[in-house]
């Protein structure tokens, strides 16, 4: 039988917990659940880091091979493994039968749903998509950044209680997001997130480059200004040279990085006509006072594609 067709999930009130994977996800979360009150009893970690990330956040804990985890993790199955691995990860154990009824079997990635977890509940164990929304370093600092924190979950509607309740005890707030929406949340956290940090990499590159000898202390008010801008008003926080139609200022920008830093281009082509076609929508910028910008962008993506 299904979860989606057990009628009553009874689950204890105190887990008992294993983590596979003890990476800069998995240890945290693990440690957030025994804070909570939580058993954690058992992980797995192969590498040197992960091993020092067991000491560090699961003191006590016993470090097993996985399929001793999965047996020694009796309630709930943390399986903190990367997106690529899940599916052969989760389909070993199931094959070995060290899954057991009645478990949960919850798994971390964003971009998986309950499907990857078909083998596990095949022999009876609960499936749990359950995704947070945060950027992870491993360190006890990330327990400090977890409260109020979304989680993007994903579970079979008898489950929905228990993962209420295991949220909370993370300190969290549930989005439940359908299955076939997973891989379009999960790129939206992505591009705004990993992106990101590229991008003011790259900004912090350019800065110094044009003599900036702390790149960070220019940037930190302006960006947290416009993220705060971003998140509060939408597109209408745009501001700057592509939002004004100003095309001799973005020509003479891709002057100087096509001659500073030329692998900077391309990235700057694509979101200066982003941010054109934003701006446009919603009313920023008029579609007759962007043709010259526009025709400047396309000239230089056909210099580029050239090259």
């Amino acid at each position: 039988m299904t979860a989606s067709a057990r009628p009553h999930v009874m689950i204890p009130r105190q887990l008992t917990v294993g983590v596979l994977g003890a990476g800069r996800v998995g240890a945290v979360l693990a440690a957030a659940l025994g804070r909570a009150g939580h058993r954690v009893v058992a992980a797995a970690g192969v590498s040197t880091a992960a091993r020092d990330r067991i000491d560090r956040l699961l003191p006590g804990t016993a470090v097993l091979p996985a399929d001793e985890v999965a047996r020694a993790a009796t309630d709930l199955l943390l399986v903190a493994v990367p997106d690529d691995a899940l599916a052969e990860v989760v389909t070993g154990l199931a094959r070995t039968g060290v899954l057991r009824p009645g478990q949960v079997v919850a798994h971390t990635s964003g971009a998986h749903g309950l499907d990857v977890l078909a083998p596990a509940e095949a022999v009876g164990a609960y499936p749990l998509a359950l995704h947070p929304a945060m950027t992870f370093t491993g360190t006890a600092e990330d327990l400090h950044r977890l409260p109020g924190i979304s989680y993007g979950v994903t579970v079979p509607e008898p489950l929905r209680p228990f993962a209420v309740r295991l949220v909370a005890d993370l300190g969290g707030v549930p989005e439940w997001v359908a299955g076939p929406d997973r891989p379009l949340y999960h790129a939206a956290l992505a591009h705004g997130a990993n992106h990101l940090v590229t991008l003011v990499n790259e900004a912090a590159d350019l800065l110094r480059a044009a003599g900036v000898a702390e790149p960070a202390k220019v940037l930190g008010p302006l960006l947290r200004a416009a993220l705060d801008n971003s998140l509060r008003l939408g597109d209408a926080a745009l501001t700057g040279p592509v939002s004004r139609g100003d095309a001799g200022t973005i020509a003479r920008h891709l002057d100087r990085l096509a001659a500073t830093a030329p692998e900077s281009v391309p990235g700057y082509l694509a979101l200066a006509r982003r941010t054109a076609d934003r701006a446009i929508a919603a009313g920023r910028l008029r579609p007759a006072d962007a043709d010259f910008l526009l025709g400047v962008l396309a000239d230089r993506d056909r210099k580029v594609a050239a090259a």
